[in-house]
């Protein structure tokens, strides 16, 4: 049996080899959508039907999609630019200019970060994309050189740094490039802001843990733990009032469709099995039968077991009390007792009809 090369996937890790891409480069090319990732088939669905998958950058990769990228005039060089992210110093290198013009043209937005990490002495080191700064600098040759214009000296002498806020909306970008599912867009929007915003915009706790759940991997960059996370935090989450209020009122918007397309589930539920049939229900009682004419015999039947209100095992009904065993007829005469064969032992037996002996003279 042969496997049609067009449905073989290849994991991200050896994607990456194949692409001669680094880490981070690889993460950074499928979140930009140069290469796209398939779900991953052994997702797990949560109780209303939706599938929890993987990050993009944890998907595997088409082999399809792998030859399509090396069959690329430019490979590897050209993906390899397209993805290739220079600091502020390599940056303004690039447009002939010096660093301090560069970082005010950053912190007044005219360039927007693609990643940021922390250095040692925990300072910010933004990473800017080598294609973009290129671009800018053949699109807007009048900012590299000669005097600023006055509305930029004017927002950088104010302290206007806009860098953490252009992150923040190219990551929020590229997540919901990501996924389809309307919860889990409506968690990255989520993971932008304050857990005490998301309580005043989803007053449910089963809706806000289920976009907890739903919750985006950190972006690269941030550590786990550590003196560095709150720094890292800080700069993930929106802190200027109208970004809030945007987000805010993103995502309201982005649940409205989410509960539109299901509810979110209750913490611990699963799909339960359909209830089996009572043991009452399953022994219902069987119609009467006819009456018969005057004169004729009753036939014999069986007596069907009765059913008590103590449930036993399915398909395994308790008699009733003084009911006669099963498969015994209805007018067949028992053994008797223990009591009745004493009363056969004792002087003058017992009769028949249970009574003692009357033809015996006592006298």
């Amino acid at each position: 049996m042969t496997v049609d090369d067009t449905t073989r996937t290849v994991a991200p890790v050896r994607a990456a080899e194949e692409l001669e891409l680094k880490r981070d480069e690889f993460r950074l090319a499928v979140r930009m959508g140069l290469v796209r990732t398939v779900p991953n088939p052994a997702a797990v669905p949560d109780p209303r039907g939706a599938h929890r998958d993987r990050s993009p950058e944890r998907r595997p990769v088409a082999r399809s999609e792998l030859d399509r990228l090396r069959a690329a005039p430019d490979f590897p060089d050209g993906l390899r630019e397209r993805v290739r992210a220079v600091g502020a110093a390599e940056a303004a290198g690039l447009l002939s200019i010096s660093y301090d013009r560069f970082n005010r043209l950053a912190r007044t937005g005219h360039l927007s970060p693609v990643r940021f990490y922390l250095n040692r002495y925990r300072a910010v080191v933004w990473l800017y994309l080598a294609a973009e700064v290129t671009v800018f600098g053949e699109e807007s040759p009048g900012l590299l050189t000669g005097r600023l214009p006055a509305d930029v000296r004017e927002r950088d002498a104010a302290g206007e740094d806009l860098r953490a806020r252009n992150w923040r909306s190219r990551h929020l970008s590229l997540l919901l490039r990501g996924t389809d599912d309307p919860w889990a867009r409506a968690a990255a929007i989520a993971s932008l802001l304050d857990p005490v915003q998301v309580a005043e915009v989803v007053d449910d706790p089963y809706e806000r843990t289920y976009l907890d759940r739903l919750r985006p991997s950190p972006p690269p960059g941030v550590p786990v733990a550590g003196a560095t996370h709150e720094t890292a935090v800080r700069l993930v989450r929106a802190d200027d009032p109208d970004e809030i209020l945007w987000h805010r009122m993103s995502l309201a918007l982005a649940l409205d469709e989410a509960r539109a397309a299901r509810q979110a589930p209750y913490p611990g539920e699963r799909r339960r099995p359909a209830p089996e049939p009572s043991l009452r229900e399953a022994a219902a009682p069987e119609a009467p039968p006819a009456a018969e004419a005057p004169g004729r015999a009753e036939p014999e039947r069986e007596v069907g077991p009765a059913v008590r209100p103590v449930p036993g095992p399915p398909g395994r009904p308790r008699g009733g009390r003084g009911a006669p065993p099963r498969g015994r007829a209805a007018g067949a005469r028992r053994r008797p007792g223990l009591l009745g064969r004493i009363r056969r032992a004792l002087p003058g037996g017992a009769t028949a009809s249970g009574g003692w002996g009357e033809g015996r003279d006592w006298s």
